[in-house]
């Protein structure tokens, strides 16, 4: 696992992005991927070099090449991991994970090391951390926390590109039901709870 620390090293120096994709929210994913790891039968050296490597190249939201951030990173991430001299189907491996992953690639990873990247990324999007991330990203972009007439998306479609309570129905509260592995399933069950308590809340003051 020596190689996973030198990475770790490697991908400190190279996270420049926004409070809700910072090296902070990599060793975050770490975490989470640990987790699902005790549970699968999976290379963890594989999964925990994705992990690192996800995230290395990260366009702002309102970028039109927001989409391209994982296609990116999973490319960069071949030339990286060369330099660490990993083997052909493992660097493929990795890639394939990382350029799978972000939800708006819209594709369920079709190996088990991506599975668990896409699940320990998405846990990092729900529950008390998942919060405090979009009303960062939200803040960054400056977007008004809710529509004042609807806040909670009754009567419209939610669009989190001006509101940024919107983003818990266009993505956050759908990914429970889209987790790949048990451990995700249950441990995103519990965040989710958290979002809603959370909305329920936020119902209580400002309506």
């Amino acid at each position: 696992m020596d190689v996973v620390n030198l990475l770790k090293k490697e991908v400190r120096g190279l996270i420049d992005n926004d409070s809700a994709h910072d090296f902070a929210h990599i060793m975050r994913v770490y975490k989470n991927a640990q987790m699902i790891c005790k549970k699968e039968r999976v290379n963890k050296k594989l999964v925990l070099c994705a992990v690192l490597l996800h995230d290395i190249v990260s366009y702002p939201k309102s970028d039109k090449r927001s989409k391209l951030s994982s296609i990116q990173s999973a490319a960069k991430s071949k030339k990286i991991l060369k330099k660490f001299n990993f083997d052909n189907e493992e660097i493929q491996i990795i890639s394939d994970a990382i350029h799978d992953h972000s939800f708006s690639q819209n594709k369920i990873p079709s190996t088990i090391v991506g599975k668990i990247l896409q699940d320990a990324d998405r846990l990092d999007a729900i529950g008390a951390i998942g919060i405090a991330r979009v009303f960062a990203v939200g803040g960054s972009e400056k977007r008004p926390f809710y529509n004042v007439k609807d806040p909670f998306c009754k009567n419209r479609l939610p669009d989190d590109k001006i509101w940024t309570l919107d983003h818990f129905y266009q993505k956050l509260l759908q990914l429970e039901s889209l987790m790949n592995t048990q451990s995700g399933k249950i441990e995103a069950k519990k965040r989710t709870k958290i979002l809603n308590n959370f909305l329920n809340q936020l119902k209580n003051e400002i309506q």
